[in-house]
């Protein structure tokens, strides 16, 4: 399971691919056509695995720049990490949205 979704495929078929591009998602698998967003709104969930993705990571960048900067201002260290960051903005996209659709299609196994 963990290589599926590393690869970003389908949660439903484990064949199909999620996304068709760096932030564009196939509106359904192109292997078993399983619709991705059932609803709109559907990926409003998604963020809450971003944000508990995202906060530990800026926060290690923080503490890293930090240390290395321990003389120099507080607001430099910050800034450092930030710019750091924000280049993994896509990443966490991807792994936030798979995130979420694999534990929906694991609730949905569980409750039948």
């Amino acid at each position: 399971m963990l290589e599926d979704l590393r690869a970003g495929r389908c949660p439903w078929c484990r064949r199909g691919r999620v996304f068709r591009g760096a932030l564009s998602m196939n509106a359904a698998c192109p292997s078993c056509g399983t619709v991705f967003e059932k609803e709109p709104g559907y990926f409003v969930g998604a963020m809450y695995f971003s944000y508990f993705l995202a906060v530990p990571i800026y926060a290690l960048l923080c503490l890293l720049f930090l240390r290395l900067l321990r003389h120099r201002s507080e607001l430099l260290a910050f800034g450092i990490a930030l710019l750091l960051f924000l280049p993994l903005g896509p990443l966490l996209f991807r792994a936030s949205r798979l995130l979420w659709l694999y534990l929906d299609c694991f609730l949905q196994k569980k409750l039948r």
